[in-house]
């Protein structure tokens, strides 16, 4: 890159040192809008980090620890909802609006924070970045990027803004005007982004059994899990099914039979423990099962002890975190679509059928590549965050696994095992969130210094499996 230019007249014109690091900016995003967006990620982790660093973010006036704002910032930023310290009662007023910023921006996602971005320095969207946008916000064409852009930006904001207006009354009730308009922002942009912080003590226990409360935090969660381009689709289809996308039919198919399975497993396995719902009367139990469910998408919202629950719950409850929710969507994990593609390819391949097919579609054999590889590149990082975790911690592995799974899955439910981690657990869990948000495949993508192009090709051999 040249750090000069020249004047209409043919004079040469040095470049400033703003100009040189505009431009290099400007280069880089240009040149891997995937590494660029990864970099806003950490820097706006950092950001926030500070500024909970802050005396003034502090209840008690002095600087929160290292290791905390950072976790914090870290999982707000990424919309997870684990902490280390209660929420409700470390944090000043200008630490809570700290932390409601960070998960609207995260919420809002880091392909959009890198395309903006992008906007802003360059004038313009290149191809690299229309691409990556097309691949991961659900962009039919490369030149509707930006209009789609809007549309993410404006489908956020109006149903947070509606979940506001549900939420508020309810909170007006049990705490007046004042706090129950600020409870009602801060519930509607946490459930929606499926970030699971609370600022009550205690959390949403306080209101169990109040519907008008858990029903619209609930809705929010499940409608946050389905992703943009889901979304996109609807928009643009008038909800007319015959329109939908095959990634819209298997999201919304599977996060509904993931939602019924995990509601029956919950409430069947917590039926008779008396430290969960052991004590409640059917219509409680079932109700409380739902809501599990439905946190388990990645909200991160719980009524119980999740730490009470049993053993076999907590495997389930694992399962469920590790698939997640819907690709680009608030949700982490592995994704459903991801699931879906791998349990098709079995069907295929207990069929004997050549082809993956659904809804009278066929998914190219590529397709089941990436699904394998996000699948086991999280498993992969579980299993390195597991193991660093058995090293500084003598919890059971079941809480372990549980509180490492919701952390990459930016799940938020928590056995209580971050708060007791020393720094070293808590940063351990601090990049997995990281890496969780950004996703095994953008993280990859992120990394991967250039792609080859293959002009030759080696001898078919089949090895043997199973």
């Amino acid at each position: 890159m040249s750090d000069s230019r020249r004047y209409p007249d043919g004079s040469l014109l040095r470049l400033t040192v703003p100009r040189r690091i505009v431009r290099a900016v400007a280069y880089f995003v240009r040149r891997s809008p995937a590494r660029a967006s990864v970099l806003v990620f950490v820097l706006a982790a950092l950001f926030f980090s500070v500024l909970l660093r802050l005396p003034i973010a502090s209840a008690t006036g002095r600087a929160a620890a290292w290791e905390d704002a950072v976790f914090t910032a870290v999982s707000a930023i990424t919309v997870t909802g684990l902490t280390t310290i209660d929420t409700a009662t470390a944090w000043s007023p200008f630490g809570l609006v700290v932390i409601l910023i960070a998960i609207e921006i995260g919420g809002l996602g880091i392909v959009t924070l890198a395309l903006l971005l992008s906007r802003a320095v360059t004038r313009q969207l290149g191809l690299g970045s229309k691409i990556f946008a097309q691949q991961t916000i659900g962009s039919p064409e490369l030149g509707e990027v930006r209009s789609l852009l809007r549309v993410v930006v404006l489908t956020t904001l109006t149903i947070q803004g509606v979940l506001m207006v549900i939420l508020t009354p309810a909170f007006v009730v049990e705490e007046g005007w004042g706090l129950g308009l600020w409870y009602g922002l801060f519930y509607a942009v946490s459930a929606f982004n499926n970030a699971g912080f609370v600022v009550h003590v205690g959390g949403l226990t306080v209101f169990d059994g109040n519907l008008w409360i858990l029903v619209p935090v609930m809705i929010g969660v499940f409608v946050g899990s389905f992703g943009f381009p889901v979304f996109l689709n609807l928009i643009s289809t008038r909800w007319k099914f015959s329109r939908w996308t095959l990634h819209t039919k298997l999201t919304l198919l599977t996060t509904s039979i993931l939602l019924v399975a995990g509601a029956i497993a919950w409430t069947v396995f917590e039926w008779s423990n008396p430290a969960t719902i052991g004590e409640m009367n059917p219509a409680e139990k079932i109700f409380h099962g739902l809501f599990a469910s439905t946190m388990m998408r990645s909200g991160g919202f719980a009524i119980t002890d999740t730490a009470a629950s049993t053993t076999t719950t907590l495997l389930a409850s694992d399962a469920l975190m590790f698939v997640g929710g819907g690709s680009a969507s608030t949700a982490g994990g592995i994704k459903v679509t991801t699931l879906a593609v791998l349990f098709l390819a079995i069907i295929a391949e207990a069929r004997g059928t050549r082809d993956i097919t659904a809804a009278s579609r066929t998914i190219p054999n590529g397709l089941l590549r990436v699904a394998i590889s996000v699948t086991f590149l999280g498993a992969t990082l579980v299993l390195v965050a597991t193991t660093l975790i058995t090293l500084v911690s003598d919890a059971s592995l079941d809480r372990i696994l549980f509180e490492v799974i919701s952390a990459f899955a930016t799940c938020g439910l928590s056995v209580g095992l971050s708060a007791e981690l020393d720094p070293a657990g808590k940063y351990v869990l601090s990049a997995l969130m990281l890496a969780g948000r950004i996703g095994p495949i953008g993280l990859a993508a992120a990394l991967a210094v250039r792609q080859r192009n293959m002009l030759f090709t080696f001898p078919n051999e089949r090895p043997i499996v199973g």
